[in-house]
């Protein structure tokens, strides 16, 4: 089941406003972080950059600043959301926003997630990827000190699981607490 949301959520920490989305019994922001910590960079290391595809987080930093009453998803959460959309062999297309993606490999968006390519900075401050990734942060870690994201590519209509290293910064999308708040539908 996918609710588009004719309401958005308003980080009190910021003032900073997102859309939000309920995709089966989850509600997801439909926006990527964009909470101002220390350590936090703008894609591209371009402020510019902020106001379109959030910030990007370490993993450490993403386990702690998503908002009161919301959190950041563990792997079964993303597993859920794939899941709810169709499965990994489509979740890329669908989950992907309409513009933004390298050689113009947009998704269809359907499902309202809105997710934008943001790309990723390296541990050693390279960054990679923008136009090209969505990678999102999970709570759930992996082994030699690692962490699970969630993958979205320009060129592939899947969504896969990976890991890469907890310095590494990139996008987080945090998910409500209490899933069974229902939204109002537009």
């Amino acid at each position: 089941m996918f609710v588009a949301c004719s309401e958005s959520f308003t980080d009190p920490r910021d003032e900073q406003s997102y859309d939000i989305v309920q995709i089966g019994s989850d509600v997801w922001m439909a926006e990527n972080l964009n909470f101002d910590i220390d350590g936090s960079v703008c894609p591209e290391g371009d402020k510019r950059n902020c106001s379109k595809f959030g910030r990007l987080y370490t993993w450490e930093m993403a386990r702690s600043f998503c908002p009161e009453g919301w959190r950041l998803p563990n792997s079964a959460d993303f597993g859920r959301l794939i899941a709810n959309v169709g499965g990994a062999d489509v979740a890329g297309e669908v989950l992907k926003s309409k513009r933004g993606w390298y050689k113009k490999k947009n998704g269809s968006d359907a499902f309202g997630f809105k997710a934008l390519p943001a790309g990723f900075r390296k541990a050693g401050g390279d960054f990679d990827g923008i136009g090209g990734y969505a990678h999102f942060w999970t709570a759930s870690s992996a082994p030699l000190e690692r962490a699970e994201f969630l993958m979205l590519e320009f060129s592939r209509n899947t969504a896969v699981m990976d890991a890469a290293g907890r310095g590494e910064l990139r996008s987080v999308r945090c998910i409500r607490e209490q899933s069974n708040i229902k939204v109002k539908s537009i």
